[in-house]
């Protein structure tokens, strides 16, 4: 496996803070990686918690930045939606949704438990053709920009162990239980075929 560089999906519901966070770090450390939301809509905070801002999939991330900043920019500013945005259009022009995409991947990281089980039930509901193994693994990650940072460090570890691995296949487990006993985490894995 070493030499081969994985193919990396991480994954959270929007498409907008976690899974944005851990494809910045991924990229710069020479991953193959695409990042996804499982979500129906797009939805980021608003000015209270019943009134989120919701978009399409479709909506790039500039379209969003310019609509927050009309709707109110020092509110935006403050609570850090604008810089979060104005980082995730330097990566790619619009959120994607995972249950779109046909690539095939060797890892796919999820940020929460919700997402988890929505991304191993699309990838069970689809026809196997090529019955190649992909490792679904969630790492639980709060929904705030400090913790989509830390988690992002800890999703590049959990990258560049397996990447390192002789034989990534018999060595997951152990690699998962080794890093769960470092820092203090529960992962859960499976494997899907495509």
């Amino acid at each position: 496996m070493p030499g081969l560089p994985l193919r990396v999906a991480v994954v959270c519901s929007s498409n907008q803070n976690r899974s944005m966070e851990a494809h910045s770090i991924l990229r710069k450390r020479g991953f193959y990686v695409r990042s996804f939301g499982t979500g129906s809509r797009v939805k980021l905070p608003g000015p209270a918690p019943d009134k989120p801002n919701i978009y399409d999939f479709q909506t790039t991330y500039d379209q969003i930045y310019k609509d927050l900043i009309k709707k109110d920019e020092k509110l935006y500013t403050q609570n850090g939606i604008l810089h979060m945005l104005d980082r995730n259009k330097r990566i790619k022009p619009r959120p994607e949704r995972f249950q779109n995409c046909q690539d095939l991947f060797d890892l796919i990281l999820t940020c929460d438990e919700k997402v988890y089980d929505q991304v191993v039930e699309y990838l069970n509901s689809r026809e196997q053709e090529t019955f190649q193994p992909v490792h679904v693994i969630n790492v639980d990650i709060e929904d705030d920009q400090e913790e989509a940072i830390l988690g992002a460090f800890l999703i590049c570890e959990l990258c560049q162990c397996l990447q390192h691995a002789e034989d990534m296949e018999n060595e997951m487990d152990e690699l998962l239980q080794e890093l769960e006993e470092k820092k203090s985490k529960v992962f859960l894995h499976t494997v899907c075929f495509y």
